[in-house]
């Protein structure tokens, strides 16, 4: 089973190292890495160059995250596809290998795992931990998601079921994991463990007016797949990551 990892970037000079050496120390034997950048104008491409484990490298002008993101799904040659941003790193060496087994065994579409967001600098402070649990289809009613980074899935199903949605950009994650877990309702299975540490940041979180904008986006996902939450759905996604801090 290949497994395709795809790495968007821009001016992620600062960060983009722990994401590649997290890759390139996997002892799985079958993976392709491939590094979408928006045109970075620091060092991002200096460092991707010294990693010979790099399958391709595109840099280009994009629409946004998840732009790119399509971009690298488009590219991708693997039969499991997995978006890793640049500044989020896997935990340890053998955790593609764990994926890969579990995928294989249960034959699964898809797999999620834990997460831990660590403070930006000080990467070894553990900040929030997600921790995803089990999956039931009524679970996205009560708020809840996976995090998107431990997010594995095979390729054919983006052939099926369609990219990124780049019209949202806040929540085209979240439109994709309803879209294919509870509209079409593709098997997934859980890896009960950290996968990947995040930096604490990103854009639907920064300031409560963009998290505003994203619960309206969360909105739209729900009725682009002819879904509709119950009244309390959406304001229990965010609600439910109080508990986060509380490791």
């Amino acid at each position: 089973m290949k497994i395709s990892i795809v790495t968007p970037a821009f001016n992620s000079a600062a960060t983009i190292r722990d994401t590649l050496e997290s890759i390139r120390m996997q002892d799985y034997p079958n993976l392709e890495h491939i590094i979408v950048d928006g045109g970075s104008k620091d060092a991002t491409l200096n460092i991707v160059s010294e990693y010979p484990h790099v399958s391709r490298v595109i840099s280009e002008a994009d629409r946004g995250l998840y732009d790119a993101m399509n971009k690298g799904v488009c590219l991708a040659t693997g039969e499991v596809v997995v978006v890793l941003n640049s500044d989020d790193f896997y935990t340890h060496a053998n955790l593609i290998s764990r994926v890969a087994g579990l995928m294989r065994s249960t034959s699964a579409d898809t797999l999620y795992a834990d997460l831990e967001y660590v403070d930006p600098v000080h990467t070894k402070q553990v900040k929030r931990f997600w921790k995803a649990g089990d999956f039931h289809p009524e679970k996205f009613y009560r708020g809840w998601m996976p995090p998107h980074p431990t997010f594995f899935v095979r390729r054919h199903l983006y052939d099926r079921f369609g990219l990124f949605d780049i019209s949202l950009r806040y929540s085209a994650d979240y439109e994709l994991m309803l879209r294919l877990l509870l509209r079409h309702n593709v098997t997934t299975c859980y890896l009960p463990e950290v996968a990947v540490r995040m930096r604490l940041g990103g854009a639907s979180n920064a300031n409560l007016r963009n998290r505003l904008r994203a619960n309206r986006e969360d909105r739209r996902a729900w009725a682009m797949n002819g879904l509709k939450p119950r009244f309390y759905t959406l304001y229990l996604k965010p609600l439910s990551k109080i508990g986060q801090y509380f490791f």
